[in-house]
């Protein structure tokens, strides 16, 4: 089991994200409307954002303390990034794109990632002929594929049709299980945040408003509120 330590204030502008979670987790969904502030959580953990005070901490991995001080630079956190936009080259194939810049040492084997992610068939294809699906599972196998300690992900099924995302949780929580990778996630879906996270936070306006394991979120009112709000432009 991993450990989430995510107590600190990031401020960006007019808006501020604040927020105060410790708990030993395999996966910690981030949920609430449209510009709540998942998606700078992540971005804090990742290294891509420092906060003004506070202390980030994942399996174990101190990444920020203020207080020390101590701030990991991003490109030392040994995190896998999938974001919303998954950022893969098109004209590369799916072999190019999955061992891109992966030069670490101690780097996961990608024979066993293809396998898991069932990419076996797709390797010389090129991804801009691949679907949605495909293309998520090609953007798990990059991240994975430079051996991370913590795999953060931003809404990794929001493109992917209903047909296909079943095998797609499915693959997530492999991750989860087999190669024990902590899963940071941020979703609209009340069916994936019960599917592969064992803790939910509910984010409104930068604030922390309900959190719990996922299923409790869902027959409270605030926590229900966090995944049926209207959206908003983000900050």
């Amino acid at each position: 089991m991993a450990g989430f330590e995510l107590a600190f204030a990031l401020h960006q502008g007019t808006f501020s994200v604040v927020i105060d979670v410790a708990v030993e987790a395999r996966a910690i969904a981030l949920v609430g409307p449209s510009g709540s502030g998942k998606t700078s959580v992540l971005e804090a953990i990742a290294g891509l954002r420092t906060p003004a005070r506070g202390r980030i901490v994942v399996a174990g991995h101190l990444l920020f303390d203020a207080a020390v001080p101590a701030n990991v630079p991003a490109r030392a956190r040994h995190i896998g990034y999938v974001p919303q936009d998954l950022l893969l080259f098109p004209h590369m194939t799916v072999r190019q794109n999955v061992t891109y810049g992966a030069h670490r040492k101690g780097a996961a084997d990608p024979a066993a990632i293809i396998a898991l992610l069932e990419l076996g068939t797709l390797m010389e294809r090129r991804v801009s002929s691949l679907s949605g699906g495909e293309r998520q599972r090609v953007a798990l196998a990059r991240a994975l594929h430079s051996g991370p300690d913590v795999l953060l992900l931003d809404e990794p099924l929001a493109a992917v049709d209903l047909a296909r995302r079943r095998r797609i949780v499915d693959a997530l929580l492999r991750i989860r299980d087999e190669l024990g990778v902590p899963l940071p996630y941020v979703t609209h879906s009340p069916e994936e945040a019960v599917a592969i996270a064992d803790y939910a936070v509910a984010l409104d306006e930068g604030r922390v408003v309900a959190s719990g394991p996922p299923r409790d979120l869902l027959v409270n009112h605030d926590g229900l509120a966090a995944f049926t709000k209207g959206t908003k432009s983000s900050p």
